[in-house]
């Protein structure tokens, strides 16, 4: 867990190690796998959280009616899972002219299993940020009322600024919430070079497990506005971030970093 070497974060170092704190990817075409071979890592898949649904029960009492909305914001897979399993849970049948605006395609495409797809209803951003959502949902806001589906613990704040400030109609829907795994096991039997965080969530989950955890070198990366936020307010020094113009993903970020590290060495 603590290394025995302690580098000023940032000093170029050789990556052998990686902890991407994310299941690991069902498909053996994951572009996780082309980094590996590319560079000759190891890395090592651990969810730092895990997610528990809310039921029906619970959902009611924030007084919802789904059946309202034109259209829902779903910028992860596993709030498109709960977001049908409690339509299900609620015997509500979902509108055929219902639109749906995701933060990827790979996001929008994952509708599949539940909807007949079909390019007028399934939105989603260019390049997988933030910023690039909201070009599309700006196209469509003044006819739609939005019901944007998260995580009791983990909405992205920066999406539902853009929403009030764009003055669009809308309404948080938290059908889920994220719990801090227990990390212990797998931290304790290894040292890694570079720790990748995902989620807020994901950084509390560290702290909770490690109450008093020193980065002593190691490299920190992290995808996405609040999770940056949130390392760097933890007082951890990141190395990698995600998306950026020249990385939508934290596997092209990783590219990009081991690519310029390489060259220093």
């Amino acid at each position: 867990m603590v290394k025995k070497e302690s580098k000023q974060p940032g000093t170029p170092k050789t990556v052998k190690k990686i902890l991407i704190s994310q299941p690991k990817p069902e498909s053996e075409k994951s572009p996780y796998f082309d980094l590996q071979r590319k560079y000759n890592l190891e890395l090592v898949f651990l969810p730092f959280i895990k997610l528990e649904g809310i039921s029906a029960k619970e959902f009611r009492k924030q007084k919802i009616d789904i059946a309202s909305f034109s259209a829902v914001i779903f910028t992860s897979r596993n709030a498109i899972d709960h977001f049908f399993r409690m339509c299900e849970e609620m015997k509500l049948a979902i509108n055929q002219d219902t639109k749906y605006f995701c933060i990827t395609e790979a996001v929008a495409l994952y509708l599949q299993k539940f909807i007949l797809y079909r390019k007028r209803k399934v939105f989603y951003g260019a390049d997988g940020s933030n910023k690039s959502m909201f070009d599309v949902i700006n196209k469509h806001k003044e006819n739609e009322k939005f019901l944007y589906v998260c995580s009791e613990n983990q909405q992205d704040n920066e999406i539902v600024n853009w929403l009030k400030n764009n003055k669009c109609e809308f309404q948080l829907a938290f059908m889920y919430r994220s719990i801090s795994n227990d990390i212990k096991p797998v931290m304790e039997k290894d040292e890694f070079d570079v720790i990748c965080f995902f989620t807020p969530s994901g950084v509390k989950s560290l702290f909770d497990n490690y109450p008093k955890y020193k980065q002593n070198g190691t490299l920190l990366g992290a995808f996405g506005t609040n999770t940056t936020k949130a390392a760097e307010e933890a007082g951890l020094t990141l190395n990698i971030k995600a998306p950026v113009p020249q990385a939508p993903s934290m596997v092209s970020a990783l590219d990009k970093f081991l690519a310029e590290a390489n060259k220093t060495k």
